[in-house]
């Protein structure tokens, strides 16, 4: 009875579903990209180029401190509205202010052997800036600690649009990657014959390891401000496997 149901079951069935189960359990497994003949030589390569940054992004912002939370609350507020201000005044495009963080926490007092006593509150509040001018982002910098910023973070320096530098570092890459396989080959007493797979492992548009934090004051910006691009290395690594005979 049982079979009887089960063929009854895959007769309702329409043929464009018997054939597609059919199809599936007599599909091959997919053959790893090895050929049938010949050696095969894996490389890992890293191209490379380079580009000097036109885009630094700076956080910068206000900490304030006062015996209430509310007192805290309103001087920051205060001090960051004049921020806000002199970025406007500078030029920079709404579209490149965020607000990065905003905060409020109570300050603490310890003594041995008694409970944490409250004696204050701190308020911060940041915004995330980019200059697409890094020569004048330093004079703007000087700006805001003018205008009551005490808290910078940066510069984060990168490139804005990095896509043509990627092509040049993956050309780059693949021309190392065959210089190489032609030494293995060469030293094997063998030659390259083509090139079975690319696969690209990882790439670096140019962008800055972690920035530095650091606290300006009004009173210690007596010099200008400078903030050097340099150049940044955009790299892309690739795995290509060749074939030799």
């Amino acid at each position: 009875m049982k079979t009887a149901s089960i063929l009854g079951a895959f007769a309702a069935l329409p043929l464009t579903t018997l054939a597609t189960i059919a199809s599936a359990q007599t599909a091959p497994s997919v053959a790893p990209m090895v050929p049938a003949t010949g050696t095969v030589l894996d490389v890992t390569a890293e191209g490379r180029t380079t580009r000097v940054p036109d885009l630094a992004t700076i956080r910068a912002g206000v900490v304030s401190q006062s015996p209430t939370a509310a007192a805290a609350l309103a001087d920051n507020a205060q001090r960051m509205a004049k921020v806000m201000a002199a970025l406007k005044r500078a030029g920079v495009a709404p579209r490149d202010i965020a607000t990065a963080t905003v905060g409020l926490s109570p300050q603490y007092r310890y003594a041995d052997n008694q409970p944490p006593v409250i004696t204050g509150y701190q308020a911060t509040n940041s915004v995330s800036v980019r200059f697409r001018d890094v020569a004048k982002s330093g004079a703007i910098l000087d700006a805001l600690v003018g205008e009551g910023a005490n808290q910078i973070d940066g510069p984060n320096l990168s490139i804005d649009q990095p896509d043509q530098a990627l092509d040049e570092a993956r050309a780059d890459a693949v021309k190392r990657a065959r210089a190489r396989a032609e030494l293995y080959a060469k030293a094997a007493g063998m030659r390259v014959t083509r090139i079975v797979s690319i696969a690209e492992n990882g790439e670096n548009a140019g962008g800055s390891p972690p920035p530095v934090v650091y606290m300006a004051r009004a009173s210690m910006a007596k010099d200008s401000t400078q903030i050097a691009a340099g150049e940044k290395d955009v790299t892309v690594t690739l795995s290509v496997r060749f074939l030799l005979d």
